[in-house]
């Protein structure tokens, strides 16, 4: 396989425009936005690009507005975000990508920003259409991407664009990709994968792959209840994907070929509407009206000293219905678990997904781990072995 191009200092871009994909795709409710953790890890990078003198474009999308502009979905809360903590010196382009966005773009005097709006508001983005590919290329000497989340989707702003422009993959995309290789080629065994989230039909590949090169996987979040339900156990009214059962045999199966022992909560805190307070049960004790919204201290023991037995961990959705603060004690306690580790004995530790990260944003621990990854879909498609199509026109 061919070697991925990355930007280095090496590469001159005094006085060049320097077009950088990211993935800001933050939470904004009014206006506001409520969870600024993948903004905060762009800006080193994008600090430095100013102070080597480029003239930096930036591009992003905001949720899915479908071709359609969409005020709701404008990214000027987030120019006025990078206004304030990266640089005065940045305008915001709400126009088309045509000769004045050209024009513009070769205005700028070194150290200054263009931030375009929301890419996803020209339906020919999620097209990938060549035509706007090379529009967007033309405001560009040099291309960077910087949205390792994005880049398992064939969108023009990161897949085509790189057929037109000089393109690099950034520090953050390299961060990621390095962490994967710590999960699948360069791990130190006892191995421990942590998986939560409500689907399992979605991530039965990815489970499949980490079984085959794992020593414990726990199931977490709504997803053990679907585990909870094949042995025959009552789970109340908590949520759960239907027709699910073949997957869970093949988990079965993998699990035991591959000798990976495979945990699931045995107590819990219900409660009877997702807005209400905490129930503690055993798994043999839920009633019909009784929703499972986090694990138990018991089961949180248990996957503790998983956690204090193991050389690498990797975990993906959190452990409960954290968007109520009553049910994200087993979210933050495992967590705190792999924190302790990771800085007491050197614990390599992968953390990520786009739930994950909303439910450990303010929790202290976001800067505990090996690594922290914003990638959620991304993230899993490359642990199944896939290439993802925006890294793959990135090889030389």
């Amino acid at each position: 396989m061919s070697k991925l191009k990355i930007f280095s200092e090496k590469i001159n871009i005094s006085k060049k425009r320097v077009l950088v994909r990211l993935d800001l795709n933050v939470p904004i409710s009014n206006f506001k936005i409520m969870d600024d953790v993948r903004i905060k890890k762009n800006l080193p990078f994008l600090k430095k690009l100013i102070e080597t003198n480029a003239k930096v474009i930036l591009v992003s999308h905001l949720g899915r507005p479908k071709g359609k502009i969409k005020s709701e979905l404008s990214l000027k809360p987030v120019f006025e975000y990078l206004k304030k903590n990266l640089s005065e010196k940045i305008v915001f382009y709400d126009k088309n990508i045509d000769d004045n966005a050209v024009s513009c773009s070769k205005n700028l005097k070194t150290g200054e920003i263009l931030f375009l709006e929301n890419i996803r508001f020209f339906k020919e983005e999620e097209e990938d259409n060549e035509v706007f590919a090379k529009k967007l290329s033309n405001l560009a000497d040099i291309f960077i991407n910087e949205a390792f989340s994005c880049s398992h989707r064939k969108q023009a702003s990161i897949h085509s664009i790189t057929r037109f422009v000089e393109s690099y993959g950034g520090p953050q995309l390299e961060k990621e990709i390095k962490s994967i290789d710590l999960i699948k080629r360069e791990k130190k065994k006892p191995v421990t994968c942590i998986i939560g989230g409500s689907k399992i039909s979605t991530k039965i590949n990815v489970l499949s792959s980490l079984i085959q090169n794992s020593d414990n996987l726990i199931v977490v979040g709504a997803m053990a209840n679907n585990f909870l339900l094949f042995k025959g156990l009552k789970i109340g009214m908590s949520l759960i994907e239907k027709d699910v059962g073949n997957f869970i045999e093949k988990i079965n199966y993998l699990a035991k070929k591959h000798n990976c022992k495979v945990f699931i909560p045995t107590d819990f805190q219900v409660s009877t509407s997702m807005n209400g307070k905490p129930i503690y049960r055993s798994k043999n004790d839920i009633r019909k009206t009784e929703i499972i919204l986090d694990i138990g201290k018991n089961s949180l023991d248990s996957i503790c000293k998983i956690i204090d037995s193991s050389n690498t961990v990797f975990w993906n959705g959190p452990a409960g219905f954290f968007e109520n603060k009553n049910f994200i004690h087993g979210t933050i306690s495992i967590a705190k678990s792999i924190a302790k580790n990771t800085k007491k004995r050197s614990l390599i530790s992968i953390v990520g997904g786009g739930d994950t990260l909303a439910a450990l944003n303010g929790s202290g621990f976001e800067n505990s781990f090996t690594h922290l990854s914003t990638a959620g879909g991304a993230f899993l498609e490359s642990l199944e072995g896939k290439e993802l199509p925006a890294i793959k026109v990135l090889r030389k």
